[in-house]
């Protein structure tokens, strides 16, 4: 299908919708109370239980067929890049302006807005990483401000496993959690609601076909092993964090809730977008053998991703949400393909479904902080359109993730919303 391919649903012409006819992102919607995948296509899903069940599929495998009746993207997922193309191939051909049966395709669709969508996918397992080394060293030099950076950080992807039960679609609301915090002046520590809750720019990556037990995945093949990407939000609780987290890490700051975002956008479609990975410092050591990619110029991907905020006291106010930082996936120290194989090496068997995450992403310069926590080095605080001051994130304040990639003779190619708001505890 060519760059330049019109759809017969005019709202995916537009220059500024997420999702024109070269994305095709997936997506699980509830129809009559059952759950159906769907891709979005401009402002409309197009049902592809309902395209199957007609007979809009029977040119693909038995197998892509009954995939696309599944209720979950696993059964697809597990079928393989050969599987997810074709299946593509014919979606493009469905909607495509110059298909002469769009009478019969268009019963098919329902609008976006109306729609209720549902997880994705059934997520048998969570990793979050620390892929961003813009990000590692600011928050590395608040606690260490000689040596921000570990000694590990330039030679192994770092990550820990996250919680999958709290993992919930965009949309839903975020309550603000209880724990452990020890106040700097006090010996010990109490039991109350987070004051410190923070959100964290992440990316994340849906596997397709997983690996045996037992068995890795090479680096050169670690992107045939990725269904697409989502935008994550892991929402953090840094003084329930601070406390804890020494020496095994996050727990309880962590595994409250953890925001994706409905759409799942192929690899495939940002395919012409990509440019070469993170280029390192010279005096930065190269990556070890298993980690070193033969595609080094293409392993990145221009993504640029973006935070919003809206207060209790902007809505009622009819306010816009306020923009807080600008990044790009391609600042990633650790390219997505690295993840996934670092993940592999020991021979930990990955499953159709399973979610990694690339951690907050920022970038070098001011404005593009993936966290809250990132900003304290600002001199000015954070002013919001009300006059309100944040530090960190109050009752009622509505965190949404947007991303995009675009070039010129291209068309964008966006993620949709990832959104969630802020809500009081009735008590700890």
């Amino acid at each position: 299908m060519a760059i330049a391919s019109r759809s017969w649903i005019s709202s995916a012409n537009d220059p500024e919708s997420d999702f024109p006819i070269q994305n095709l992102p997936y997506g699980v919607f509830l129809y009559r109370e059952t759950a159906h995948i769907g891709v979005a296509i401009g402002d409309q899903i197009l049902d592809l239980y309902a395209c199957a069940d007609q007979g809009f599929l029977s040119i693909l495998s038995k197998e892509v067929a009954a995939a696309c009746k599944a209720r979950t993207l696993n059964p697809l997922m597990s079928l393989g890049p050969e599987a997810w193309s074709a299946l593509r191939r014919q979606l493009m051909t469905l909607l495509d302006e110059g298909y002469e049966k769009k009478s019969d395709v268009e019963p098919l669709l329902l609008s976006r807005k109306d729609a209720v969508m549902r997880p994705p996918a059934d997520i048998g397992d969570y990793t979050d990483f620390y892929a961003s080394i813009y990000h590692a060293t600011r928050v590395g030099r608040l606690f260490r401000p000689d040596n921000p950076l570990l000694p590990n950080y330039k030679y192994v992807p770092i990550g820990y496993h996250g919680r999958v039960s709290s993992i919930v679609i965009s949309g839903a609301d975020i309550r603000r959690p209880c724990g452990q915090i020890k106040p700097p002046a006090a010996e010990a520590p109490v039991f109350g609601p987070s004051k410190s809750l923070d959100y964290e720019l992440e990316v994340g990556i849906l596997v397709g076909t997983g690996n045996p037990l037992g068995h890795s995945i090479p680096i050169d093949k670690a992107e045939e092993h990725i269904f697409g990407l989502c935008l994550v939000n892991d929402w953090s609780a840094r003084d329930i964090q601070s406390w804890e987290y020494q020496p095994l890490g996050p727990f309880l700051a962590k595994n409250f809730a953890t925001t994706i975002s409905p759409w799942i956008v192929p690899l495939e479609a940002l395919s012409p977008y990509r440019v070469p990975s993170f280029e390192r410092p010279a005096n930065d050591p190269a990556p070890l053998p298993y980690l070193a990619s033969s595609s080094r110029d293409r392993d990145g991907i221009d993504l640029t991703l973006e935070v919003y905020l809206q207060s209790e006291a902007m809505r009622q106010q009819q306010m816009q949400a306020m923009m807080l930082s600008r990044g790009n996936l391609r600042d990633l120290y650790w390219t997505i393909g690295q993840l996934v194989t670092h993940h592999t090496c020991n021979g930990c068997n990955l499953r159709p479904g399973d979610l990694l995450a690339t951690g907050t992403i920022s970038g070098p310069e001011a404005g593009s902080e993936g966290c809250l926590l990132e900003k304290r080095h600002n001199p000015e605080p954070l002013r919001l359109p009300t006059g309100e001051i944040r530090t960190f994130l109050e009752d009622g304040d509505e965190i949404t993730f947007r991303a995009y990639t675009q070039k010129s003779g291209l068309p964008r190619i966006g993620f949709g919303d990832c959104t969630g708001r802020v809500v009081a505890l009735e008590a700890c």
